[in-house]
């Protein structure tokens, strides 16, 4: 039965108590959980509770509730969101000199969810254009909307945030209207471009190759971090690829702090699937800059290795990319999906019998809180890693 509409100002955001948090994960299982069973998909959060992605305060469920209730397990709508770390470089102080490269604050948004009977009031967009207020410094943001109340309560683990970012499964302008001060000024679309190959049935050779577990890959991670960084020094503050073609900042996230390893942890919870080997990346012998990881998305069937990190020139790419498939074809995988692929690489792709699309889904979606407009910013390495 629908429910009478609440006054907005009426609610705030609060972060969750732990039954809340319960209740959050109950709501979405019928959802999201399958081919999970309840006890299954509550074990894969209990998990996932554990791992560095989330510990140290890192993973934050926030509820829309009242504000003379905000423990009630009855609350209007939830969602997440992973503290991270990031770059962002700005342009330099001279022609000659290197881009400036500050470390940054990040968020990733997750598991946005209102229960049926409660949609259609407005719960959701306003939560989220709250979420504004507890990720960035205040500092950077517009007057908070009288009509709204008070803002949120400021909390421990939030905060100081200079971008965010989510991925969208309802279109692009729900959460671009979600802005902090009402309607406009929300998350930005960002290139929701992927790339899919068949594997086939062709053949190698591992010579010139290292397979890589999910152990090492946590060394080959803390060395991207750093190449991410040198590049971001050097990355051209004007391109025709970018999607910003004068960007007056690029904003990254790091594979570093369990980010990357989030998505091989989460995709084989609970399931038979393993990769041959144990395997989840590849690196070339000869040229240590040459690398990839993945994960592997279960659903929908058939299974699809999912590149999570890829770095390759013109020179390596088909190569690695042979390898790639060769992991998948060994573990049952009938195709790979590379999310983003730089445009250095497309002709390859083609040549290869990738097939480059658009996607309608997983849209990812940028805010950004530091000086100019999120417009004006260059979201670069825009991967899958990146995904929550």
């Amino acid at each position: 039965m629908a429910e009478l509409k609440v006054d907005l100002a009426s609610l705030s955001l609060f972060r969750a108590t732990p039954a809340q948090v319960e209740e959050s994960r109950l709501r979405t299982w019928p959802q999201w959980g399958a081919p999970l069973s309840l006890k299954e998909y509550l074990g894969r959060y209990a998990k996932m509770d554990t791992e560095e992605s989330a510990t140290d305060g890192k993973l934050i469920t926030w509820v829309l509730a009242p504000r003379d209730d905000p423990t009630t397990l009855d609350y209007m709508c939830a969602c997440e969101t992973y503290k991270r770390t990031g770059l962002v470089a700005y342009p330099p102080s001279s022609p000659s000199g290197p881009n400036s490269v500050q470390e940054a604050t990040c968020y990733g948004v997750a598991c946005v969810f209102t229960p049926p009977t409660k949609r259609g009031r407005g719960y959701a967009s306003h939560m989220m254009s709250l979420l504004h207020w507890v990720s960035a410094s205040r500092a950077n943001l517009p007057k908070f909307p009288e009509a709204w109340g008070a803002p949120p309560d400021e909390v421990a683990d939030a905060g100081n945030g200079l971008f965010s970012v989510l991925y969208s499964d309802v279109g692009e302008e729900f959460y671009r209207s979600a802005g902090p001060g009402g309607k406009g000024g929300g998350w930005e679309k960002r290139g929701a471009i992927s790339t899919i190959w068949e594997v086939g049935t062709e053949e190698g050779d591992d010579e010139g190759w290292k397979w890589l577990t999910e152990d090492q890959l946590e060394g080959l991670w803390d060395r991207d971090a750093k190449r991410i960084t040198q590049e971001m020094a050097n990355i051209p503050m004007s391109d025709t690829s970018y999607v910003i073609q004068h960007p007056k900042a690029f904003a990254t996230y790091l594979p570093t702090d369990g980010v990357c390893a989030f998505h091989i942890q989460k995709s084989t919870y609970a399931s038979n699937f393993s990769m041959t080997g144990g395997f989840w990346g590849v690196q070339s012998s000869s040229d240590p800059n040459t690398y990839a990881s993945w994960s592997i998305d279960l659903r929908p069937p058939p299974p699809t290795l999912i590149v999570t990190r890829l770095c390759a020139s013109e020179e390596t790419f088909a190569g690695l990319l042979a390898k790639i498939k060769h992991a998948a074809r060994q573990s049952g995988v009938g195709k790979v999906e590379i999310w983003n692929l730089g445009v250095n690489l497309m002709s390859i792709a083609e040549k290869t019998g990738g097939r480059t699309f658009t996607r309608n889904e997983h849209l990812p979606q940028i805010v950004w809180y530091g000086a100019g407009a999120t417009g004006d910013v260059e979201w670069a390495n825009n991967e899958k890693f990146c995904w929550c």
